[in-house]
């Protein structure tokens, strides 16, 4: 980490609060959570609009990590990467979730999976040029305002956390690292 942050044994009040239900969910405080910590009045509203957009994720969870995996990767950004593709894993399986991540076209994706994270990739390559049309096929694809806009959220989103990490260097615990080097490496796309 590039910045001085507060230690889990250092955190007092809110801080310390958002750092003991980590430690009780993940056994640990991750860099993601402590890099807010240079700015503890920001740690709380960022932690609550993380959950509050994955929590209610219209299209569930699965989703919410495959739009994740794939704006991390365009971003690019390396903790992300790790964190979801581990993540993604555990849920879809390793095999299915390294195709996505080097081509979710040929994935063996559904096609409204295909347009949700087509939409996704296009927020972060650049969103001013999504029109009335990519909205009218994601509707056709039978997404809801809701699902559309929680896709909107979900990629805006994580493409601010993302920068965010690697702009104050936080890096991706070992135990979100694949055991394959070469997978690593690839999953590595920023400082190495």
């Amino acid at each position: 980490m590039f910045l001085k942050t507060i230690e889990p044994s250092e955190a007092e009040g809110e801080v310390a609060a958002i750092y003991a239900n980590e430690v009780a969910s993940m056994g640990r405080v991750m860099q993601a959570t402590q890099c807010w910590s240079a700015r503890p009045d920001i740690l709380a509203p960022v932690e609550h609009l993380l959950h509050q957009i994955r929590d209610g994720f219209s299209l569930g969870l699965v989703n919410f990590r495959l739009i994740t995996l794939v704006t991390a990767k365009l971003v690019p950004s390396s903790y992300c990467s790790h964190v979801y593709f581990k993540a993604l894993s555990s849920v879809i399986g390793r095999d299915k979730t390294l195709a996505v991540y080097r081509d979710y076209r040929n994935a063996g994706l559904t096609e409204p999976e295909i347009a949700m994270l087509a939409y996704a990739e296009q927020i972060t390559i650049n969103a001013s040029l999504i029109g009335q049309a990519d909205i009218d096929r994601l509707r056709e694809l039978g997404f809801t305002d809701v699902n559309i806009a929680d896709i909107a959220l979900a990629a805006s989103f994580r493409n601010f956390l993302s920068r965010y990490f690697d702009a104050v260097g936080a890096e991706a615990e070992p135990d979100f690292l694949d055991d394959d080097p070469a997978i690593r490496a690839e999953l590595s796309r920023a400082r190495q």
